[in-house]
């Protein structure tokens, strides 16, 4: 992971874990380190990709800023490898 990555991710888990409580500070954490895995190019399967999925969907609810749920959402896609349908 180069730098800068690694400061933008750390400075995304730093927000992210000042504005929730412990059980969305985890499920946020879960999220976005496995998106980073991921996008790093680290195999991330089944039962671990399901657990890092979940921890994204409930972060996503438990917060109600907009940056941070555009950030776990990127997040999720990261992880699950898809993104929704475009509206025609």
């Amino acid at each position: 992971m180069s730098e800068a990555r690694f400061k933008r991710v750390l400075m995304t888990i730093s927000l992210v874990l000042a504005a929730g409580g412990p059980a969305f500070a985890q499920d946020a954490g879960l999220c976005l380190y496995t998106a980073e895995r991921v996008l790093d190019g680290e195999p991330v399967e089944g039962k671990e990709k399901h657990e890092a999925h979940e921890a994204c969907l409930r972060a996503l609810a438990a917060t109600s800023s907009i940056v941070q749920k555009y950030q776990l959402q990127e997040a999720d896609f990261a992880i699950m490898g898809t993104r929704p349908k475009e509206s025609p």
